[in-house]
């Protein structure tokens, strides 16, 4: 059974007449009584009586009617859904995010989206980066806004089935309480909005840091190996800003992306931040993950284009 098939008995029916149907169609009668006489034996019953009035319909052809002119009106709805969607006029993407760069992006890049695409339908599902990858290579995903590291995961590493394309890079700040006695060592350099302090200074220090799994937690372990360190993690909790404020409190010491640093008030919490020199690895990529060989919709496409307008130092052509 073919749409084609489906149109021609439904054509037959609405004209009641083998030769108006066919003179509607342009198709010779021959054949398209022929065609109605395979479909009849094909299906084992008789779709119609052949009278001298003309062709009536049997019970069988009644029900093979409403079924045909359902399945031609849901054909013709999804034809017209698939124009709909290759003009972005609607649709769905699914993007995965982490929570914190949730609260920093969407906000920005959604609204410039919804303005052109109004009736799409968005799904964000916030996870942590390396349960994003894993979702990502499952196909449960358009693409991802996460951050990639070049630390090495004690987890399975989904990374081989996921293309990475860069929009900006980040420093990693170390975190302390104001007025720390440490703070003495802290050196101001040109186009630096922190002084710059040697990382080595603080291994005695006790460390705050988010539990293992998340992305974060992944450069900070990566940082202190680089650094020759194991100082002692007196704390250790899911929300890097727990720990930002924590160490503000003078509680231990931690890290924090500088970009993160944007997204909570810090009238409350007040620390002092540092920069670090990046050969112990202190910097960390933001960017769009999507599964390698998977397609990727125009409306994908849009919204990235967005981000990387918004957000990127680096265009991503996809």
């Amino acid at each position: 059974m073919t749409d084609k098939e489906l149109m021609l008995f439904k054509t037959i029916v609405d004209e009641k007449s083998l030769s108006k149907a066919a003179e509607k169609i342009r198709m010779a009668q021959p054949s398209l009584s022929q065609r109605l006489n395979r479909l009849e034996q094909r299906i084992g019953i008789k779709l119609f009586n052949r009278t001298k009035n003309g062709l009536t319909l049997t019970y069988a052809g009644e029900k093979y009617y409403q079924m045909a002119s359902r399945v031609l009106k849901i054909y013709n709805d999804f034809q017209v859904e698939v124009s709909e969607i290759n003009q972005l006029k609607k649709g769905r993407l699914t993007i995965g995010i982490n929570s914190f760069l949730s609260i920093h992006i969407l906000p920005v890049v959604l609204p410039a989206f919804l303005e052109r695409c109004p009736q799409f339908e968005i799904r964000v599902v916030e996870k942590i980066s390396t349960q994003l990858e894993r979702d990502l290579a499952m196909g449960e995903l358009d693409f991802a806004i996460m951050h990639a590291t070049p630390a090495p995961s004690d987890i399975e590493d989904y990374s081989p089935y996921v293309n990475f394309y860069t929009l900006s890079k980040d420093p990693f700040l170390l975190v302390t309480k104001k007025g720390h006695p440490l703070h003495a060592h802290a050196v101001k350099k040109p186009y630096s909005p922190h002084p710059w302090i040697d990382l080595k200074l603080f291994e005695n220090e006790p460390f705050i840091l988010v539990d293992k799994g998340h992305r974060i937690r992944q450069v900070s372990d990566y940082i202190l190996q680089n650094a020759g360190m194991k100082p002692k993690i007196a704390i250790t909790t899911k929300s890097f800003e727990s720990a930002r404020r924590l160490a503000c409190q003078g509680l231990g010491v931690t890290f924090v992306p500088q970009q993160y640093t944007e997204i909570f008030p810090h009238q409350l919490y007040q620390g002092a931040y540092y920069s670090l020199d990046e050969k112990y690895g202190s910097v960390w990529e933001l960017g769009v993950a999507v599964a390698k060989d998977s397609y990727i919709s125009d409306a994908s496409k849009l919204f990235i284009r967005l981000l990387s307008e918004k957000f990127g130092k680096q265009t991503i052509i996809l």
